[in-house]
């Protein structure tokens, strides 16, 4: 699983684990539910100030995580 699946899979199941519709989580992160639209659909150019907006409602943030197995650049 990639990285942005797993952001998805992560705010799809954290939402409604609260019992929340895209509306209130969008209403709750002062984000767009638009934003939500997109974010949970992968959208690959979303800004990470309004990720992180989303997160911290679940007490994440999205940060550096090292890839292993990678060669150097």
């Amino acid at each position: 699983m990639n990285a942005t699946n797993e952001l998805i899979d992560f705010v799809k199941t954290r939402r409604n684990q609260l019992g929340l519709t895209q509306k209130d989580l969008a209403d709750r992160a002062g984000v767009g539910l638009r934003f939500i639209r997109d974010l949970e659909q992968g959208k690959e150019s979303l800004q990470l100030d309004k990720v992180n907006q989303v997160l911290v409602l679940f007490g994440h943030k999205m940060g550096p995580i090292k890839i292993e197995d990678r060669d150097e650049l």
